[in-house]
């Protein structure tokens, strides 16, 4: 069962939150202009500073989404950037899947996260079965763990339920999507690639134990 009243008070300081957007730019500009840097990851010192990279890549998720206006691209983006992962024509390919299309279904939160499981547990041999299955399994878990923490998997009942608090979809046209702007929807909607990316990375992060 979620904590609406802890999920609340998180999106009540995230409307309220300082953007410092030039810097939030600039660092996104640079990952475009340079692209993504690949990482020698170190599973025990992944392990041992496992709290400091969950904090670091929420803020990142939340600092990208209010950017980006995208949380599939934000949520991605955190994660790759975090781990070496991939590069940024992924995250071009992320552009329609906030709500799947804006259709509302299901979160960005949700679908850049299993993007990136796909690029860390995944195999470059599409044969490797066993790394297919263990892929999946991993999504499974998170899309589990995801509907635990929040309540829901698809953008619009996110919003009725814990972000704005009536049903919205802003991806339906274009006078909802200025309704959502106008509820501070950027703002408030980072919590959701936050807690993505954090259940993600922990996942990511334990399975190198």
């Amino acid at each position: 069962m979620p904590d609406y009243a802890a999920l609340k008070k998180k999106v009540d300081e995230l409307a309220e939150r300082e953007w410092d957007v030039a810097a939030i730019e600039a660092r996104i500009k640079k990952l475009a202009k340079e692209g993504i840097p690949k990482k020698k990851l170190d599973p025990k010192e992944l392990l041992a500073n496992k709290q400091q990279i969950l904090n670091r890549v929420q803020l990142r998720a939340e600092e990208n989404n209010f950017v980006l206006k995208n949380c599939a691209q934000a949520t991605a983006l955190a994660l790759m950037a975090e781990f070496g992962l991939g590069n940024m024509e992924i995250i071009r390919a992320l552009t329609p899947f906030p709500g799947i299309g804006g259709t509302g279904e299901i979160c960005g939160g949700i679908t850049g996260s299993l993007i990136t499981f796909g690029l860390f547990f995944g195999s470059d041999n599409p044969l490797d079965y066993e790394a297919k299955g263990k892929t999946i399994r991993t999504a499974q878990k998170f899309m589990t763990l995801f509907e635990e923490a929040i309540g829901h998997r698809h953008c619009t009942d996110i919003i009725e339920t814990v972000t704005i608090g009536y049903r919205l979809n802003p991806g339906e046209s274009e006078e909802a999507m200025m309704t959502f702007a106008k509820e501070k929807g950027f703002e408030k909607c980072g919590l959701v690639p936050g807690i993505g990316v954090r259940l993600a990375a922990e996942l990511i992060i334990d399975s190198m134990k």
